[in-house]
Protein backbone atom coordinates (compact mmCIF):
# COMPACT_ATOMS: atom_id res chain seq x y z
CA UNK A 1 0.00 0.00 0.00
CA UNK A 2 2.55 2.57 0.85
CA UNK A 3 4.64 2.14 -2.16
CA UNK A 4 1.77 2.82 -4.36
CA UNK A 5 1.41 5.86 -2.23
CA UNK A 6 4.79 7.05 -2.42
CA UNK A 7 4.25 6.09 -6.74
CA UNK A 8 1.77 8.02 -6.81
CA UNK A 9 3.04 11.02 -4.69
CA UNK A 10 5.77 10.58 -7.12
CA UNK A 11 4.19 10.59 -10.17
CA UNK A 12 2.10 13.53 -9.23
CA UNK A 13 5.57 15.65 -7.83
CA UNK A 14 6.91 15.05 -11.47
CA UNK A 15 3.57 16.39 -12.88
CA UNK A 16 3.49 19.38 -11.16
CA UNK A 17 7.01 20.27 -11.71
CA UNK A 18 6.95 19.74 -15.55
CA UNK A 19 3.59 22.17 -15.43
CA UNK A 20 5.70 24.59 -13.70
CA UNK A 21 8.50 24.30 -16.04
CA UNK A 22 6.09 24.50 -18.71
CA UNK A 23 4.40 27.78 -17.19
CA UNK A 24 8.22 28.86 -16.76
CA UNK A 25 9.17 28.65 -20.31
CA UNK A 26 5.87 30.35 -21.59
CA UNK A 27 7.08 33.28 -19.74
CA UNK A 28 3.83 33.05 -17.59
CA UNK A 29 3.70 35.24 -14.77
CA UNK A 30 1.86 33.70 -12.26
CA UNK A 31 2.40 29.50 -11.10
CA UNK A 32 -0.62 27.46 -10.14
CA UNK A 33 -1.05 27.99 -6.43
CA UNK A 34 -1.11 23.91 -6.08
CA UNK A 35 2.59 23.64 -7.76
CA UNK A 36 4.35 26.20 -5.75
CA UNK A 37 2.73 24.20 -2.58
CA UNK A 38 3.96 21.23 -3.69
CA UNK A 39 7.18 23.11 -4.43
CA UNK A 40 7.82 24.38 -1.52
CA UNK A 41 6.66 21.49 0.65
CA UNK A 42 9.15 19.46 -1.44
CA UNK A 43 11.86 22.41 0.07
CA UNK A 44 10.57 21.95 3.43
CA UNK A 45 11.53 18.20 3.73
CA UNK A 46 15.38 18.90 2.93
CA UNK A 47 15.26 22.03 5.27
CA UNK A 48 16.46 20.28 7.45
CA UNK A 49 19.96 19.40 8.43
CA UNK A 50 19.73 15.66 9.87
CA UNK A 51 17.85 15.10 6.61
CA UNK A 52 20.66 16.44 4.28
CA UNK A 53 23.21 14.34 6.32
CA UNK A 54 20.97 11.42 5.98
CA UNK A 55 21.33 12.14 2.16
CA UNK A 56 24.82 12.50 1.92
CA UNK A 57 25.21 8.94 3.98
CA UNK A 58 23.10 6.95 1.43
CA UNK A 59 24.86 8.69 -1.56
CA UNK A 60 27.12 5.45 -1.37
CA UNK A 61 24.26 3.42 -2.08
CA UNK A 62 21.60 1.40 0.29
CA UNK A 63 22.42 1.41 3.74
CA UNK A 64 19.98 -0.16 6.85
CA UNK A 65 18.90 1.63 9.95
CA UNK A 66 21.72 0.62 12.26
CA UNK A 67 24.66 1.70 9.24
CA UNK A 68 22.74 4.83 9.05
CA UNK A 69 22.64 6.03 12.57
CA UNK A 70 26.43 5.02 13.09
CA UNK A 71 27.71 7.02 10.21
CA UNK A 72 25.59 10.11 11.39
CA UNK A 73 25.34 9.53 14.67
CA UNK A 74 21.17 10.10 15.65
CA UNK A 75 19.78 8.03 17.98
CA UNK A 76 16.88 5.45 16.50
CA UNK A 77 14.54 7.61 17.19
CA UNK A 78 15.74 10.92 15.53
CA UNK A 79 16.70 9.02 12.99
CA UNK A 80 13.53 6.67 11.98
CA UNK A 81 11.43 9.94 12.36
CA UNK A 82 13.62 11.53 9.66
CA UNK A 83 13.70 8.00 7.45
CA UNK A 84 9.92 8.00 7.55
CA UNK A 85 9.31 11.76 5.99
CA UNK A 86 11.94 11.11 3.49
CA UNK A 87 10.17 8.11 2.43
CA UNK A 88 6.78 9.70 2.47
CA UNK A 89 8.18 12.26 0.28
CA UNK A 90 9.42 9.66 -2.18
CA UNK A 91 12.96 10.67 -2.14
CA UNK A 92 14.12 7.26 -0.20
CA UNK A 93 12.90 3.67 -0.64
CA UNK A 94 12.62 1.33 1.89
CA UNK A 95 13.72 -2.25 1.13
CA UNK A 96 12.58 -4.95 3.87
CA UNK A 97 15.53 -7.84 4.19
CA UNK A 98 15.04 -10.09 6.58
CA UNK A 99 14.69 -8.07 10.21
CA UNK A 100 16.16 -5.38 8.64
CA UNK A 101 15.29 -2.33 6.50
CA UNK A 102 17.47 -0.79 3.85
CA UNK A 103 16.69 2.57 2.25
CA UNK A 104 18.47 4.01 -0.82
CA UNK A 105 18.09 7.36 -2.72
CA UNK A 106 15.02 7.12 -5.20
CA UNK A 107 16.00 9.62 -7.14
CA UNK A 108 19.93 10.63 -7.65
CA UNK A 109 18.73 14.18 -9.17
CA UNK A 110 18.47 15.13 -5.47
CA UNK A 111 22.35 14.64 -5.67
CA UNK A 112 22.48 17.67 -8.62
CA UNK A 113 20.03 19.76 -6.62
CA UNK A 114 22.23 19.76 -3.45
CA UNK A 115 25.39 20.48 -5.76
CA UNK A 116 23.60 23.08 -7.16
CA UNK A 117 22.58 24.93 -4.19
CA UNK A 118 26.14 24.01 -2.57
CA UNK A 119 27.42 25.56 -5.45
CA UNK A 120 25.55 28.69 -4.96
CA UNK A 121 26.44 29.18 -1.06
CA UNK A 122 29.87 28.56 -1.69
CA UNK A 123 29.78 31.06 -4.56
CA UNK A 124 27.94 34.14 -2.37
CA UNK A 125 30.61 33.29 0.39
CA UNK A 126 33.78 34.24 -2.40
CA UNK A 127 31.46 36.75 -3.20
CA UNK A 128 31.22 38.13 0.50
CA UNK A 129 34.84 37.26 1.34
CA UNK A 130 36.42 39.38 -1.40
CA UNK A 131 34.22 42.60 -0.30
CA UNK A 132 35.58 42.40 3.07
CA UNK A 133 39.09 42.01 1.63
CA UNK A 134 38.16 44.76 -0.31
CA UNK A 135 36.72 46.83 2.94
CA UNK A 136 39.72 45.67 4.82
CA UNK A 137 42.15 46.96 1.90
CA UNK A 138 40.41 50.41 2.03
CA UNK A 139 40.37 50.58 5.75
CA UNK A 140 43.79 50.25 5.89
CA UNK A 141 45.07 52.77 3.70
CA UNK A 142 43.08 55.08 5.11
Amino acid sequence: MNSVILLINDHLLSYLFSQAMQQIEHNSNTINPAITIAVADYFKVLSEANRLQILNCLQSGAMNVMEIGTRTGLGQANLSKHLKVLTQAGILLRQPKGTSAYYEIADPVIFELCALACNRINYRLLQQAEKLKAFDNNATRV
